[in-house]
């Protein structure tokens, strides 16, 4: 992505090779609300999220893919930092929500990379998050399969099992990234693993994400 930064604010972002010292162990919410009398605090947001953001974006889409989302990202988040309301949830969701729409944009692309990953041998695939999630599958064989499973479920059941998932979250953090109600999460993510467990010939579900919320 060629986006360039304004010199008194965005550029601000990418420029310290290191975290900012002054302030670097302030919560994220402080940061943030500093940022908007000083936008370049928001560098201690960059630097504190951007690897995780990024790896996520990267098992979903790919590495190439996951430069532009988790720019984009913080991009978006930066220019949104005024409607930020810590009262509703903390800074990591939102930036996981934010991720998350982009990613959206792409879905056709993500399916399409989970059905190429579900024909490639596994010592084949790279170290993304099929491997990751088939990881915690015991039962031989599933891991062939999931990359197919995960492709065929709505975007939306997707979205909460692989917040979950990859991401960490929280049955309340997931609700806080996506706008939805903890019992809309709960839901989603109970469909979401009926469906791989009848895609993955009855694989106990659990064996790939816990059952107990965060």
């Amino acid at each position: 992505m060629t986006e360039h930064f304004p010199p008194d604010s965005e550029d601000h972002l990418m420029a310290h090779p290191d975290p900012p010292d002054p302030g670097a162990d302030a919560p994220d919410a402080v940061a943030i609300v500093r940022s908007r009398r000083d936008p370049a605090a928001f560098a201690e947001i960059f630097h504190r999220h951007f690897a995780a953001i990024h790896g996520y974006a990267a098992r979903r889409l790919g590495v190439d893919a996951a430069d532009d989302i988790a720019a984009e990202t913080f991009l978006t988040a930066f220019r949104k930092r005024g409607r930020f309301d810590p009262e509703r949830g903390t800074v990591r969701p939102w930036l996981y929500g934010i991720a998350t729409r982009l990613i959206g944009l792409h879905r056709r692309a993500e399916s399409r990379r989970y059905r190429a990953l579900a024909r490639t041998p596994a010592e084949h695939t790279e170290d993304g998050h099929e491997d990751v999630i088939a990881a915690r599958v015991t039962a031989g064989g599933v891991g062939a399969d999931l990359g197919d499973a995960l492709a065929r479920l709505p975007r939306g059941d997707r979205d909460v099992l692989l917040l979950i998932a990859l991401a960490d979250l929280s049955y309340e953090e997931v609700g806080q990234a996506l706008g939805l109600k903890t019992g809309t999460v709960a839901s989603r993510l109970h469909r979401a693993r009926r469906r791989l467990r009848e895609s993955l010939g009855g694989v106990n579900p659990t064996l790939i994400i816990e059952e107990t919320p965060a």
